[in-house]
């Protein structure tokens, strides 16, 4: 099965004062840079999902826009997932800077037994750190256009495979691995683990 990777590069940065999130620096790198290079170690074929392209041309990516504008991740997921050159889409947030490529494995290698293949940590589920079959497009477009952009909401429509905590855990802490950077003070403690773990 071809996957590929999708960067889901969208987001209006509201919570870091409209500061385009992906662009700042953890580790003398962007947090895009990191995410990208973190992908490319496991896949040759990415993508971001973008509405401003002029902000990562710099990366030298094939870029697509959102194809429903103005709906969530949920929205994200489904644009990046239709421009998939594979049949599948690994789909990550643009501000996860300690992504690890082994966990990235873990996750690609499940994605011929299931539609979707997710971490679970806890009571969460790491939708933004998922494999995406195509045969979730119609039902997700279903929810788009009703709306509704809960990203679990077309699940009981798909067969889900949940990867295990402790599964991640034997790479990394999944609460490191997993981590986002939203805020001023998310930022300040990615800098701070960047200085301890690199």
């Amino acid at each position: 099965m071809r996957v590929t990777g999708v960067v889901q590069a969208g987001g209006k940065s509201t919570r870091m004062g409209g500061r385009p999130k992906a662009l700042l620096d953890v580790g003398r790198r962007p947090l895009i840079g990191r995410v990208v290079d973190a992908l490319g170690h496991v896949l040759d074929d990415l993508l971001i999902v973008t509405n401003t392209p002029d902000l990562y041309a710099f990366l030298g990516l094939p870029m697509v826009p959102d194809a429903y504008p103005d709906r969530g991740s949920l929205g994200g997921i489904y644009s990046g997932l239709k421009a998939a050159g594979g049949t599948a889409a690994f789909t990550v947030a643009c501000d996860m800077p300690f992504l690890q490529p082994d966990v990235i494995r873990l996750v690609i290698d499940r994605t011929a037994e299931a539609d979707v293949v997710i971490p679970r940590v806890g009571e969460q589920l790491e939708t933004l750190h998922a494999a995406y079959a195509k045969t979730c497009l119609g039902p997700m477009e279903e929810e788009l256009l009703a709306g509704r952009l809960k990203i679990t909401g077309f699940f009981d429509r798909v067969r889900v495979l949940e990867i295990a905590e402790r599964e991640v855990a034997r790479y990394r802490d999944p609460a490191i691995v997993f981590m986002n950077v939203n805020t001023p003070e998310e930022l300040a403690r990615a800098l701070g683990l960047q200085a301890r773990i690199g």
